[in-house]
Parts: C-alpha cells; structure tokens; sequence
C-alpha cells in the first residue's frame, strides 16, 4: 500500500472547493436563467464552497477522481420550457466543469514543466489535480443513474412512456449506484475514458 501523502492531500482541497462549488454554481445560475429563482432564494447561487459541499461527495472526491456535490434545489414547474430547460440546467454543471478543465489544460500547455521553485512547483501541481477533479465531475455526473445529471438529460430526451418506466427504474439504479461505489467498480467504468480525456487536453 503506498505511504499516504500528507502534502498532496492538503494540496487536493482548493482544487476539490474549486470545482464542486463552479459546478453547482453553474446549476443554479443556469436554473435561474431559464426561470426558476430557486437557489438563489437559498443563497445556493454563491461561490461560497461550503454552501454545496456534500461530506460523503467531497471525501470521496479528496481519494478519487470522481465525487459529488450537494445538489442545488430547482423547480423545474418554474421553467419557461420545462423538458429543454431542465437539460440545459443538468449540462450546466458538467459545461463548466470541462471549460475549467480547457482552461487549466491550456495553462499547463504553456508552462510545460513542474517549476522549479517550491511555490510554483506546488500551484503546478494544484492546477494539474483541478484538471483531474474536473474532468472526473464531469464524467461523473454524465452518468445516467439517478439523481446525476446524465440521468434528467436522459429522462428528457426519452418519448414520454419510456420516460416514465425510466423514473420507475430509479430507486433500483440508486442501489446499483451505491454498490458502484462502494465495490470501486466505478473505476472501471470512467478511468479510460478520464485518461482519454486528460491526456488529449494536455496533447500527450
């Protein structure tokens, strides 16, 4: 078993904040432009981390690449289209998750290289675990299980009586959930895909 890492560990937080507070930002900010002043009304559309950290999510996220977030409430009956909309505000999360992850790729493009000096070397490596957690949100949350986003993407985009057996098939995809992640067998399904991904950001 390797020695745990006590720097890479602390190094893990701000990234972790990061990102799990851009993604549910970005759901109630998409939310509240299709109509529904949900979150706001909460005081969940803020930049505040502990405002949508989830302990379970967010430890799970500080061991692995993937995790979650405490989901921001929505309204869908508040939507001004409530089937597109509901998609958009699903996507949302995952949007701003791999633009962070555009972003940091392009950052670490330009500066090749962990620096020399013990700060850079260490904002190096923050940025490179932010590209890792983003990328891992997103593909996380693309999963069509319930309550993941993937899962309301599908459930819009199914003709009405698949969407209802699809909804009804729910409690029993949660239990697969859980045992996906407790077996880590989720691993096996989004690591290849999460390697892909990184190492085309990064053009290796």
């Amino acid at each position: 078993m390797p020695d745990f890492d006590l720097t890479l560990f602390v190094l893990r937080i701000p990234p972790l904040l990061f990102a799990l507070t851009i993604h549910e930002f970005a759901h109630g900010w998409a939310a509240c432009w299709c109509g529904d002043p949900t979150a706001k009304h909460l005081g969940r559309l803020t930049f505040n981390p502990i405002a949508h950290l989830d302990p379970i999510g967010a430890l799970c996220l500080l061991f692995a690449p993937f995790g979650w977030a405490k989901p921001v409430p929505v309204n869908p009956y508040n939507f001004r289209h409530p089937r597109r909309d509901d998609i958009l505000v699903s996507l949302a999360g995952v949007g701003a998750n791999l633009a962070t992850a555009i972003v940091v790729a392009l950052l670490l493009r330009a500066y090749p290289g962990v620096p020399a000096s013990e700060i850079g070397r260490y904002f190096w490596i923050m940025l490179f675990i932010l590209l890792q957690i983003s990328v891992g949100l997103a593909l996380f949350n693309l999963l069509p299980i319930p309550p993941l986003d993937g899962s309301h993407v599908l459930r819009n985009l199914l003709p009405r009586e698949q969407a209802i057996a699809y909804e009804r098939l729910a409690p029993a995809m949660s239990v697969i959930f859980l045992v996906l992640i407790v077996s880590r067998a989720i691993d096996f399904i989004l690591l290849p895909p999460h390697a892909f991904i990184v190492r085309l950001l990064l053009g290796s």
